[in-house]
């Protein structure tokens, strides 16, 4: 299976530092992400808005797949993620995240479509990311 990175830089402090972000793809490089893009609507991205967007897609794919598996194919899968940072015992936390989905699969049973959904949501890799080990390999230089 595949290894995907992102890489982050940053430099300063926290409200005035600024940073980067890219993927190894190269569908996002050297995007600006700060203090001012996460909490004051500057330009640029965050990490919930990542999360969000990955939250999304995977969701999407693994709704196909079981539709697949049960013999059923969308015509459209179309998702919002909300992901929610709040102020939790004295720092932040990602608390949540919410999939507004809207699914068009003609002729399909609507139970047999939700109950689809309902698997793709607590069963796609990102889903189960938001509750993963989280290990690090550090160095200070």
């Amino acid at each position: 299976m595949p290894n995907n990175h992102g890489t982050a830089h940053w430099q300063g402090g926290l409200k005035d530092g600024k940073g980067t972000v890219s993927m190894e793809s190269g569908a996002l490089k050297d995007q600006p992400y700060g203090f001012n893009t996460r909490f004051e609507d500057a330009p640029g991205t965050n990490p919930e808005e990542m999360v969000a967007a990955a939250h999304a897609s995977c969701f999407s794919m693994a709704l196909s797949m079981v539709l697949g598996e049960e013999g059923m194919t969308a015509d459209a899968i179309d998702t919002k993620a909300t992901v929610t940072l709040d102020q939790v015992n004295g720092g932040f936390a990602v608390t949540k995240s919410h999939l507004d989905v809207t699914i068009s699969v003609p002729g399909a049973d609507k139970e047999a479509v939700m109950q689809a959904a309902e698997g793709a949501k607590a069963n796609c890799p990102i889903s189960k990311l938001l509750t993963a080990e989280i290990t690090m390999d550090a160095k200070v230089v």
